[in-house]
């Protein structure tokens, strides 16, 4: 081998592990929660570290999806964010591992029992979870607390919101739940649908183009074949929602699963990780979220109806149990 060929071979083998070296770097700076030992917690620096909480919530998705979906698509818009974060921030994120836990399901509109499926938890009781977890993390000195928890109902969104509120007055921090706001980094994007499609698929909230879009993409596998079958349950005006949910055949979905795609999937979930890194990255330059919108505002009648019938049901399940532990004498 020639001498210019063998310095050649030298400078292919640096630039590759170069290439390596930034390719792995992300990975190396972001740690997953539940595998650092005490030593390795410790050794933590608390300010230029951010813990990602991705939720999750059993709840029914018609006959088509499964009932983890929001969980699915949490988790999945975690780690892409926290790999947007370590990029532009170029701080270490810390994983924690999904709470199952969330309030409300769509039967609410309806004022319906819950289907099979819809395994949720009071707004108090979710509200005491992460304030609990917000003690623990925030006595131990971290600062920095996203909670990726997409979920429509109002009740739970203001039960997050309230955890963190608690958590930033307590320890002069920040708990955001960043999908609660409102924020779209690129307002003019192209449309997903065709008219035709959008008119077909409006009041798409829960379990119909979009959701069944995102679970082809991240789990094809999971989303039942017969789902080009689907009705649609066409929801064109806000007072629709309750009119559908309240029919006792109503099949627990709004929109028209039908049209989905993979490829519409693979869109939706891209644009949502950018709105949550461009939201994220500001906060982190100081930006206060106040200002903006958020889904624990119940805006319209539908929502309002929503919302009434989950606080009805959690207070009828809390009676319930308040009287099974005196019976018990229990407290």
């Amino acid at each position: 081998m020639q001498p210019n060929s063998n310095k050649n071979l030298s400078l292919m083998i640096i630039i590759f592990a170069f290439i390596c070296g930034i390719a792995s770097l992300s990975h190396a700076q972001i740690r997953k929660f539940a595998e650092l030992s005490v030593p390795d917690i410790q050794a933590i620096d608390r300010n230029n570290t951010i813990i990602i909480i991705p939720g999750g919530i059993f709840e029914e998705h018609g006959p088509y999806l499964p009932v983890y979906t929001d969980g699915y698509s949490n988790e999945w818009m975690s780690w892409e964010l926290a790999e947007d974060i370590v990029q532009k921030s170029k701080r270490t994120v810390l994983m924690y591992p999904t709470i199952p836990l969330g309030v409300g399901s769509p039967e609410d509109f309806g004022g319906h029992k819950p289907f099979s499926g819809s395994y949720t938890v009071r707004p108090s009781t979710l509200r005491a979870v992460y304030m609990d977890l917000a003690s623990a993390l925030g006595e131990d000195g971290f600062r920095w607390i996203f909670i990726i928890h997409l979920h429509g109902s109002p009740a739970h969104n203001r039960a997050l919101i309230e955890a963190g509120d608690y958590f930033n007055d307590t320890f002069g921090g920040k708990m955001i739940l960043l999908t609660a706001y409102k924020y779209s980094s690129d307002p003019k994007r192209s449309p997903i649908w065709t008219s035709d499609e959008k008119r077909e698929n409006a009041g798409d909230i829960h379990a119909g183009a979009s959701e069944t879009s995102r679970i082809l993409f991240l789990h094809p596998d999971l989303v039942h074949k017969k789902f080009r079958d689907a009705v649609p349950q066409t929801a064109s005006i806000s007072k629709d929602f309750v009119r559908l949910a309240e029919k006792e055949d109503w099949p627990g979905y709004f929109g028209s699963p039908r049209i989905a795609s993979a490829n519409a999937g693979a869109i939706i979930m891209r644009r949502k990780v950018e709105n949550l890194s461009d939201l994220a990255i500001k906060i982190l330059g100081g930006f206060d979220v106040s200002s903006l919108n958020h889904l624990g505002e119940a805006g319209n009648k539908s929502f309002k109806t929503l919302d009434q019938n989950l606080i009805r049901r959690s207070n009828e399940l809390e009676s319930k149990q308040r009287k099974w532990l005196q019976s018990r004498g229990l407290k």
